[in-house]
């Protein structure tokens, strides 16, 4: 049969990525410390590059191989999936995002109660056959109370959730996922939690009231934290950015930052 998408493209222009998106695929992430997986039904979107004298690439093969790694997208093995595509598709370069819910299992802080809460997290990539890079990225809910609001109020001071996304560059490094969220929400007024008796409830508030943060606070020290994980291991790149949904504004306050920004002595 005729191969379309390989005859000559007359038109000399380059197609930075052309893929598929919003492929829903369950795929499986090691769990830390347990010899265990989660298999979450992934979001991915997949593409390639393709030369300004090919037509078209061939979009069924990203699925033939996502199947091939489902059991195995983590770690190096991304890395191994877009050298597959590389090489299949016969591209200069090759690109993948999964987007995926990930869960840990909470206890509530008093009642000891057991819930489930839910993480979104990404790992994307791409490889031209020398270069690869690597990341994963993974948003944590959180409270902020804030310090303005508790210094000049009489009673109270308003507090809000916020989304703490941190990415790492992971082309050389193990990342645990659960570490990351550790490390954000140690950072954080307070934790967020699926289930919360009211025993529970006091303590959450008046832990936040006692942990006042801007979201430049939170970023500080998730920085601190994410720093002492990898930056001395394996000289990776990081980006934290903590947006908190605000409680008495019609707007919402963020900071971000990353390694290309370095500590001041």
């Amino acid at each position: 049969m005729v191969d379309i998408q390989r005859i000559k493209e007359e038109r000399g222009i380059k197609i930075e990525k052309a893929g598929i998106k919003k492929l829903r695929y369950p795929i499986r992430i090691l769990v830390k410390g347990e010899s265990s997986y989660q298999t979450p039904v992934a979001t991915a979107e997949l593409a390639v590059e393709v030369p300004y004298n090919v037509k078209g690439t061939h979009m069924s093969r990203f699925t033939k191989i996502v199947h091939k790694y489902k059991d195995r997208i983590h770690g190096r093995h991304f890395i191994d999936m877009l050298r597959d595509i590389k090489a299949e598709l016969e591209t200069p370069r090759a690109y993948a995002r999964f987007s995926f819910p990930f869960y840990m299992e909470k206890n509530a802080p008093i009642s000891r109660e057991i819930s489930l809460m839910e993480y979104i997290c990404e790992m994307e990539g791409s490889t031209d056959g020398v270069n690869d890079a690597m990341s994963i990225s993974v948003s944590v809910p959180v409270t902020t109370l804030c310090p303005c609001s508790k210094a000049i109020s009489d009673m109270g001071a308003h507090n809000q959730r916020a989304d703490v996304r941190v990415v790492v560059d992971v082309s050389n490094e193990m990342l645990w996922i659960e570490d990351v969220i550790k490390a954000v929400e140690d950072s954080a007024s307070s934790p967020l939690y699926s289930l919360l008796k009211r025993v529970d409830e006091k303590h959450v508030t008046e832990q936040a009231y006692k942990n006042p943060q801007f979201v430049e606070d939170v970023v500080r020290e998730v920085y601190g934290r994410v720093e002492k994980l990898y930056k001395n291991k394996c000289n990776c790149n990081f980006t934290i950015e903590c947006e908190s949904y605000e409680s008495i504004h019609n707007h919402n306050a963020f900071a971000s930052t990353s390694t290309s920004y370095q500590r001041q002595p």
